[in-house]
């Protein structure tokens, strides 16, 4: 079974207009709610894929529970910790001349709410793969993924890691089996900026050198580099389309690659095709990509 944790779940409202201007009354053309958040939509995406997932987390009041019902409409699996406490988070994003987003806060998440969480992950079984995607809330410790890994530890749970900063940096020395930075956030965290493929393999070698086994660096529209565990570099350009909507594409990325990892039976080319795929497809489309529409990327590939 694969897991995702996320922490900090939200109701994405999206709205649509030609032109948005700050400082005035702006009208949208169109609307949509969807449950958002990195790692629901890592579970959502596999989801479309026929791979089984289950989301876990925290929500809270009446957008936590729509949150839910908007997740379990779409087929996913869910095991969400309710809080007493609290809204769940609202993210609006504007899609005109450009995207804007403005993502709220989120509730506090109690000690007791978050050892409930951390039995959810003692209970993992061998075999099994846990992403842990996206920021914490302020009102966590911010080791919190360091603590969740050493949990782990020893144990045969696949572990990726979709994080940036610090929070990526200092879980490596558990070992993750995936991370997922992309260039800009790897060139961060080594104080430069990458410009090359050589560049940024180098870079993604030296999280390699720190314990990560598999590097995967989103390279937006220019694809994916992969420097994988057998110690090769796999390079794949997107295929071209019109950017229709940037949020989510990475967290499809992430999904597309266990998704080909799984079902080829851990083929590193394979798994990075397929998260190209599934990243691009969600590029290209209003939301997530479905199963038919990162077939259709997938065609487009070498």
């Amino acid at each position: 079974m694969i897991y995702t944790v996320t922490f900090n779940p939200s109701l994405d409202y999206v709205v649509q207009m030609k032109e948005f201007k700050a400082g005035d009354i702006n009208r949208a053309e169109a609307e949509t709610i969807y449950p958002g958040g990195k790692g629901v939509n890592v579970a959502l995406v596999l989801g479309n894929l026929h791979i089984p997932a289950k989301m876990l987390g925290f929500i809270a009041g009446f957008t936590g529970r729509e949150i839910e019902r908007l997740a379990l409409e779409c087929g996913s699996d869910c095991d969400f910790i309710v809080l007493d406490e609290g809204y769940s988070r609202i993210n609006l994003k504007i899609s005109a001349d450009d995207e804007t987003a403005v993502n709220g806060m989120g509730p506090v998440i109690p000690d007791d709410k978050l050892q409930a969480l951390m039995a959810q992950i003692d209970g993992m079984a061998d075999g099994d793969t846990l992403v842990l995607a996206g920021s914490i809330p302020a009102a966590l410790p911010d080791d919190i993924y360091e603590r969740i890994l050493r949990r782990l530890e020893g144990r045969s749970v696949r572990v990726v890691v979709d994080a940036t900063g610090d929070l990526l940096k200092n879980v490596m020395k558990y070992k993750p089996f995936l991370v997922k930075p992309n260039n800009f956030e790897l060139g961060e965290l080594f104080d430069t900026v990458l410009k090359t493929d050589e560049e940024i393999a180098e870079c993604a070698r030296k999280l390699q050198d720190m314990g990560a086994r598999n590097v995967l660096v989103s390279l937006g529209g220019d694809g994916a580099l992969l420097l994988g565990e057998d110690g090769r570099v796999y390079r794949m350009q997107s295929p071209k389309g019109k950017l229709v909507n940037s949020v989510g594409a990475g967290d499809s990325m992430v999904a597309g690659f266990l998704a080909g990892f799984e079902s080829s039976g851990g083929d590193l080319q394979e798994a990075l095709k397929m998260g190209i795929s599934a990243g691009s497809a969600s590029a290209f489309h209003d939301w997530l990509a479905t199963e038919d529409d990162i077939k259709e990327v997938y065609g487009q590939l070498p």
